[in-house]
């Protein structure tokens, strides 16, 4: 575990930060939800240059959309693929739970780069991810 831990912190120093977003609104915004909070503090810091993939599955109108797609989708499911005992693995939605295996707790609306062109969204004309 500690050197897991170790290897996010690196991760953080890299010249480029590949990941998945949770949504991207219409305008560009990202939306996303972390269990620990390394991948949004790559997005947000740290790394030169990020790249987002982002299926169109992804893809919602606005803020208020990807905050639901994130509680009601994308949280649930990972708690279930990660195994985690939390009551929306068992209803599929968000509980608001405190349970010790909770994954939903850092989120981040990413509204723009800084610096300009840092952040790099690649739109895939597939669904793919949660």
């Amino acid at each position: 575990p500690e050197e897991m831990l170790e290897r996010r912190r690196r991760s953080l120093l890299v010249d480029l930060f590949i990941t998945g977003t949770n949504a991207v609104t219409e305008t560009g915004k990202l939306v996303n939800l972390d269990m620990l909070g390394n991948r949004v503090a790559g997005i947000t810091f740290g790394p030169r240059n990020v790249i987002i993939l982002a299926g169109r599955n992804k893809v919602v109108p606005d803020i208020e959309d990807a905050m639901m797609r994130v509680k009601n989708y994308a949280a649930p499911a990972n708690a279930m693929r990660l195994d985690k005992k939390t009551p929306c693995v068992k209803t599929s939605i968000c509980e608001e739970c405190r349970s010790l295996d909770r994954i939903c707790n850092t989120w981040t609306i990413t509204e723009k780069s800084f610096p300009k062109g840092r952040i790099k969204i690649v739109l895939i004309n597939e669904d793919l991810g949660l």
